[in-house]
């Protein structure tokens, strides 16, 4: 199928009040038949943005009507063309004005890529001509590998061996492939294994509602990191405001396209004419605490890659020039793909077996030497994690520098030492911080363990439990029945987890005193706490007297030496959500927590309070 070119004036429908043709039969059928025949369809043009370089890095071809539309919006009117099996006309027609538009305006000096919708049901469709698009394309002048074709992938796909055939096709003729609203349709990541594309754009559902440590977040940054990995671009669309172009910059997603930047304009726009906010926000490895390292990223060195298509004489030059480098990293594409080990460099390709290594490799490329065998972790990653990942290497590259990536990109090295040497250095911090009394680590490693779920914006909830009157019962009952108390909430902690949380994120800590912290997935603190508090109950008999747990209630003196009654022991629990705060140190979780768990003493009895913004306090024991 082949369509002509719209001419440059087009007639105007007659609508009625309805946004109906007056004067033409008012099926949807009709009045999609009149958009098409009567030229009455146009195309608008909305920038891709690269933030790095602050230039325009591709424009997007999006279908409008001359005139007022006769449906509700765009999608209304593609979604009818489907019921009215018009889709096909309508997609073809689409594509011609986006080609047709741009090559008028001079895509062609713009040095921009231009990206062209397509509905995957028209690739399949059995009047579909593979070849109208080329055919456009060198009529325009626009070269192919300059064109995007962008796959929705919000419409169902039956037939992917099919689907896979048309699109190797256009690959194949030099277009490049996109998937649009990825996360949003049927096809997920098979989607994304069938067609291999070269970009992918983050549907803008993602942005909605993202602050970090939201599960939001957590995709946009799992799909960014899968996608850089694989050598796919990224780009994020929908941005509307300032806190979704930050979340972008956080995670490393270059390419954006957003009313923020530019709305769609029947021009293209220059460079000059984008709104793109200065980046006020710092880019830090990770999170440090005191002198403490949490994560891998903090420990990180930048040393700069060598090219896949290098020649290994540049390699050369690098060793020879840093007699103390271990190893370069290799990046093909722009994303990691080796390592080379300056002693097994130098040993078999520059020596060799013969002494002949140089002359026998002087023209080949670092590629065709590089190790594969490399050691690839997240900068978000504990130094445990690495220490454990290191010890199962094989022993020929066990002493290799570890490459760090964030979101899927090169990030810098860490050699095998400064990983060993910063966790002695944190065990020995973790031996000299834990509780005596109950086992459990102490105030300063559980200030580690929040700051590093901070930095790798894992949803999380605190629990600060406190003992109720603690100090007039040890005056009462003595030091040693008040540590067996202690003892025995530190080990319904320790209870609790294992039975809800196992080797997830949850962790118990004994801050000092009566004062202990939780640390849990948020589906969960409710029950764990509840459970605490029920299993406590129980115990009350063995930590009071009879006669007390009679009375439910004993004599002891208060803080001003005054003789009052008390009741028995209980438990005040404070639940910080990072669900409900947007927290970003250990400081405002401390506060905030402090701050429940005074909420929740103002009642007698075990109470437990979750910070839900209007929450009240809930007696529960």
């Amino acid at each position: 199928m082949f369509l002509m070119p719209l001419p440059d004036q087009s007639p105007q429908l007659n609508l009625n009040h309805a946004g109906l043709p007056a004067t033409r039969n008012l099926t949807n059928d009709s009045v999609i038949t009149d958009l098409l025949d009567n030229n009455l369809l146009t195309a608008h043009f909305q920038p891709i943005v690269s933030l790095q370089r602050e230039n325009i890095f591709a424009y997007e071809a999006l279908c409008r009507t001359v005139g007022p539309n006769p449906f509700d919006n765009i999608e209304q009117l593609f979604h009818q063309a489907r019921i009215c099996g018009k889709t096909l006309q309508l997609d073809m027609r689409c594509r011609q004005n986006g080609l047709v538009l741009a090559a008028a305006q001079g895509l062609n000096d713009k040095e921009a890529l231009l990206f062209l919708n397509i509905c995957p049901t028209s690739l399949l469709h059995p009047d579909h001509s593979a070849g109208t698009t080329g055919m456009l394309a060198n009529k325009y002048d626009i070269a192919k590998h300059n064109i995007v074709l962008e796959i929705t992938e919000q419409e169902a796909v039956s037939n992917y061996k099919l689907f896979r055939t048309a699109i190797d096709h256009y690959r194949s003729k030099g277009f490049r492939i996109a998937i649009d609203d990825f996360g949003a349709g049927y096809g997920g990541l098979k989607m994304l294994s069938v067609l291999e594309p070269d970009f992918v754009k983050i549907d803008r559902h993602f942005f909605k509602d993202s602050p970090k440590g939201n599960i939001n977040f957590n995709l946009i940054d799992s799909i960014a990191t899968a996608c850089h990995r694989i050598g796919i671009e990224v780009i994020a669309e929908g941005i509307e405001y300032e806190k979704d172009l930050r979340i972008c910059r956080e995670i490393g997603i270059d390419l954006v396209q957003g009313y923020l930047i530019a709305r769609p304009s029947a021009d293209l726009v220059t460079t000059a004419q984008l709104n793109i906010p200065e980046n006020n926000s710092s880019r830090q490895s990770g999170t440090t605490l005191f002198d403490e390292v949490i994560c891998v990223g903090d420990i990180a060195a930048y040393v700069a890659p060598l090219s896949a298509t290098d020649r290994i004489l540049e390699a050369l030059n690098r060793f020879n020039d840093n007699a103390e480098m271990v190893c370069l990293p290799v990046l093909r594409g722009g994303r990691l793909c080796g390592l080379l080990n300056r002693h097994r460099f130098m040993e078999t390709h520059m020596v060799g077996r013969f002494g002949y290594g140089l002359n026998l490799n002087y023209y080949k490329k670092i590629e065709d030497i590089v190790d594969e065998d490399y050691l690839e972790i997240p900068h978000y990653s504990s130094v445990e994690d690495v220490a454990r990942k290191i010890h199962q290497r094989p022993r020929l590259s066990i002493y290799d520098d570890i490459c760090i990536t964030r979101s899927g990109k090169y990030f810098g090295t860490v050699s095998v030492s400064a990983i060993l040497n910063a966790v002695t250095e944190n065990s020995m911090m973790l031996a000299r911080g834990a509780n005596p009394l109950t086992g459990l680590p102490g105030n300063e490693y559980i200030q580690r363990r929040i700051a590093k779920m901070l930095s790798q914006s894992i949803h999380f909830d605190v629990c600060y439990i406190d003992l109720d009157s603690f100090k007039p019962f040890n005056d009462r009952h003595g030091f040693e029945m008040g540590d067996r108390v202690i003892k025995a909430v530190g080990d319904l902690m320790v209870e609790a987890l294992n039975k809800w949380e196992g080797n997830t994120i949850g962790f118990a800590g004994h801050i000092g005193g009566d004062d202990f912290i939780l640390i849990t997935r948020p589906r969960n603190s409710m029950m764990i706490c509840q459970y605490i508090i029920d299993q406590f109950s129980k115990m009350l008999c063995r930590f009071h007297p009879e006669e007390e747990c009679r009375q439910g209630s004993y004599t002891s003196l208060d803080r001003a030496g005054n003789t009052q009654q008390f009741g028995l022991l209980s438990l005040s629990i404070g639940v910080v959500s990072t669900e409900i705060h947007h927290i970003s140190s250990f400081a405002e979780v401390s506060s905030i927590a402090g701050d429940l768990k005074k909420r929740a003493k103002e009642t007698s009895g075990s109470v437990i309070v979750r910070d839900r913004r209007s929450a009240e306090p809930q007696k529960r024991g």
